[in-house]
């Protein structure tokens, strides 16, 4: 069953998914439609359901129940792998096969693709294109597993965890390119753990919690959805008993520092120093995007929402 849509305004629909392994529900009614522009962030602790979504929009796995649609058509269709770009975190390529070899095949299974030349410009793979794809480095591997999903210049990519194993020049250039592939009209769907990325690079943004879409929105309309202030410390205080303090709702640790979300942070931090008068590199702030995360998952969690 198709979605009835405007195919120009969303790439993706998906209406209430379900897809279990076993007893292992990895799609629980999921409901989700993502914008035909711009980058979509999924985010989400392992096993939510992301690479379980992209799987299916793929065609690689079929939901058991609900409706998916991509540009309006059926995952799998040959007129839909003719527009898409894909860029899988445990995906590899044959190792005899040099950078440019690859180009030259998967540039073979699209009627308009990029020249090689523009694509080994685009993605940097000056340097290390004719050597066989087993002797280079991981993140040259990753260079070219991007510039092959680019090939075909798809009306939608997805990118599952791209930047795992790039350095900072190379996960720099990965974000520009985004940008810029954005800008031009690609749609992109990106998963990652490195929510900064997700902050940078994205106009939407999806929460999965096991299964299910627990927020949307930018990622600032995420960070609206939680309430009160970062604090930021170092101090003598255990764990167990900052999380008792009046107004806090979230304690984590980072190192020496702890951070702590309040929503009384003048009461916070007035019982805050006068049980550790000692408290050092104190700092208050709005929560972050990665805060925003913690804190939704922690509350889907405790809601029910993934039961």
């Amino acid at each position: 069953m198709l979605l009835q849509t405007n195919p120009t305004e969303y790439a993706l629909i998906a209406n209430s998914l379900r897809l279990s392994y076993g007893s292992n529900k990895a799609l629980d009614k999921l409901s989700l439609k993502i914008p035909a522009n711009g980058v979509t962030a999924l985010l989400g602790a392992n096993g939510a359901g992301k690479t379980s979504l992209i799987n299916c929009a793929l065609g690689l796995r079929k939901p058991q129940t609900g409706a998916l649609s991509l540009f309006g058509e059926p995952p799998g269709s040959k007129k839909i792998k003719a527009q898409l770009g894909v860029m899988l975190q445990d995906s590899d390529l044959p190792d005899l096969l040099t950078a440019v070899e690859h180009l030259e095949l998967y540039s073979s299974y699209f009627e308009d693709a990029h020249e090689i030349a523009y694509v080994v410009d685009r993605c940097q793979l000056d340097g290390f294109q004719n050597q066989r794809y087993k002797t280079l480095s991981g993140g040259q591997k990753r260079r070219v597993q991007f510039a092959v999903a680019l090939i075909g210049k798809p009306k939608l990519l997805f990118l599952d965890e791209p930047t795992t194993g790039l350095d900072i020049d190379a996960r720099r250039l990965l974000w520009q390119t985004i940008r810029e592939l954005s800008s031009e009209g690609t749609a992109i769907v990106l998963t990652t753990h490195y929510v900064e990325e997700a902050d940078r690079l994205s106009d939407h943004v999806a929460l999965l919690v096991s299964g299910k879409v627990a927020a949307t929105g930018s990622a600032n309309d995420i960070r609206r959805l939680v309430s009160g202030s970062l604090i930021k410390a170092r101090t003598q205080i255990d764990i167990n008993a900052l999380e008792r303090l009046p107004g806090v709702s979230q304690v984590r640790s980072l190192g020496r520092l702890v951070e702590m979300i309040s929503d009384d942070v003048n009461q916070t931090l007035s019982t805050l120093l006068r049980l550790d008068p000692d408290l050092q590199d104190l700092g208050v702030s709005t929560p972050s995007l990665e805060d925003a995360v913690i804190k939704l998952n922690s509350e889907a969690t405790e809601s029910g929402l993934c039961n």
